[in-house]
């Protein structure tokens, strides 16, 4: 469980396809504070680390994973954002994020807003039950409050610290993004649909 604060960039090093698997290796500020068997959130989606050496780690990502995700795009270079799980003694300061991504949206513009930005984003119709105006939705892992909102599109603002600090300074019209849901939206859906 997360809250989509990001607490860093990780730098892709490497992959390698390993069967249907990617395997990623990143360079980050916290990998030596990791541990084998620990959960990250990368972009969004919980991996597990599997080896950490100095300042870099390694992750696995399956074929699933691969096909809902923007994670099949990485490639040495690309900045990702990491979150480690959270810890029950503590706030939480964005929302509660599983790293189980629904599916891929993709930012359709970016407007520089004297100071912030706005940035606008299609997603799956199918979802559109699971979206409410002045929510949370988290995007490529990070816990935003989303607006504007149509059945295929939702605007988000970013403000410095954000922008500054995840990898949306790079996001461009085009990109493929990482989106999760409110699990609160999702249980009460569940059960809308069961009586």
């Amino acid at each position: 469980m997360f809250t989509g604060i990001i607490e860093t960039l990780g730098e892709v090093i490497s992959t390698r396809k390993e069967g249907s698997n990617l395997v990623i290796t990143l360079q980050s500020s916290i990998a030596g504070e990791l541990k084998v068997d620990q959960s990250v959130s990368h972009n969004g989606v919980c991996l597990t680390v599997t080896n950490v050496q100095g300042n870099t780690y390694e992750t696995v990502a399956v074929a699933e994973t691969l096909q809902k995700t923007n994670l099949s795009l990485l490639v040495p270079g690309h900045k990702v954002n990491l979150e480690r799980a959270m810890v029950f003694n503590g706030r939480i300061d964005g929302h509660l994020v599983q790293g189980h991504v629904d599916g891929t949206g993709t930012c359709i513009s970016r407007d520089e807003q004297n100071g912030s930005w706005l940035y606008r984003f299609t997603y799956p119709s199918e979802f559109a039950g699971l979206i409410v105006e002045k929510g949370s939705i988290c995007m490529n892992g990070i816990s935003l409050t989303c607006f504007d909102i149509t059945d295929k599109e939702f605007s988000v603002a970013i403000i410095p610290y954000t922008f500054s600090f995840t990898n949306v300074q790079f996001m461009r019209p085009g990109h493929l993004i990482n989106l999760e849901f409110d699990i609160l939206g999702k249980y009460v859906a569940r059960q809308m649909s069961v009586r």
